[in-house]
């Protein structure tokens, strides 16, 4: 594929916002993947670098070996990723501790605006296709409502937790920094990557490097051999992740982390009204739903300069 300078701007640009939906737990940066038209040249680009293509490095030389890997796709896209996370973290942080209600809102809206846009991409609706988009409901769904652990952090559990949120970072609907909380890593991660943690992110990095040239196989051969279902289950993930960026939230309970401060344990979705009954707080509900409608205007905007994914076969 040809591009030119705007286009390596658009996909420098199109990183940034994969790292920024990265970096907030409950939002897939293979959601933004999905609806800008590079999932699936994301996907084929990873798959490129195996074995094969190292001996295409020492045979053919550099050249070829970045030729067959999609190189500049990849330090481009790879380059506006890590520079959002670095530089979102901070505010990501900020936003969920001070502003969370207006920081989910506008994600609700992206996400189920993107629900809608993906059901639309779905040839031949049949029960299979059906059966398959409610299985992806139902596990992400169900994965929203795990309770957070708290991990000891060990080199071990950092590469692992790398190798397996990268998975998820990589399924539209399934949020990688969600897989971290889970995991009890999502604190220490944002930590390293505030404080530039090189050993931490080492690490971290790895896990997530081997996660991702393994997991980037399977889906790219799900895309092959079945395209809608795959397109169906992916669609049942974000449905169901959209439990876990509802606005409003009471906190039921808490635990101490290892620094002696209080973290959320136990979330409920409440509406607007009963939040502002149980916590004392204003909804802010005008400006959610207006965050909301700017997320779903966005996602609309990026469809309509993106490709039909049924389009690209």
């Amino acid at each position: 594929m040809t591009r030119t300078l705007r286009d390596w701007v658009v996909l420098f640009l199109k990183g940034l916002t994969m790292g920024a939906a990265d970096a907030v737990p409950g939002v897939s940066g293979g959601t933004v993947a999905f609806i800008t038209g590079i999932y699936e040249e994301l996907l084929n680009s990873i798959r490129a670098i195996t074995p094969g293509a190292l001996l295409t490095l020492v045979r053919q030389g550099p050249g070829a070996f970045w030729q067959q890997i999609n190189g500049s796709f990849l330090l481009v896209l790879l380059s506006g990723i890590l520079l959002s996370l670095v530089s979102f973290a901070r505010l990501a942080v900020y936003l969920l501790e001070h502003h969370p209600a207006l920081l989910w809102a506008f994600f609700f809206g992206l996400i189920l605006a993107s629900s809608v846009w993906m059901i639309r991409q779905i040839e031949g609706w049949n029960p299979r296709l059906l059966l398959a988009m409610l299985v992806g409901v139902m596990v992400a769904f169900k994965l929203t409502l795990i309770t957070p652990a708290q991990a000891e952090i060990t080199s071990l559990t950092v590469f692992l937790a790398g190798a397996i949120a990268i998975c998820a970072m990589i399924l539209p609907g399934i949020s990688g920094s969600f897989i971290l909380l889970l995991l009890g890593m999502y604190a220490p991660i944002m930590g390293a990557i505030k404080g530039l943690e090189l050993a931490v992110l080492g690490l971290f990095v790895s896990g997530c490097a081997i996660g991702l040239l393994s997991f980037s196989h399977l889906l790219s051969w799900m895309f092959r051999h079945y395209r809608q279902v795959t397109l169906a289950l992916l669609t049942g993930f974000m449905i169901g992740s959209l439990n876990r960026v509802w606005p409003w939230k009471y906190t039921s309970s808490y635990r101490i982390d290892r620094h002696g401060e209080p973290v959320p344990l136990q979330q409920d979705n409440v509406l607007p009204s009963n939040y502002e009954a149980l916590t004392g707080q204003d909804a802010l509900l005008w400006a959610a739903v207006g965050l909301m409608l700017l997320g779903a205007v966005l996602v609309y905007i990026l469809e309509a300069k993106t490709p039909s994914a049924g389009d690209k076969r």
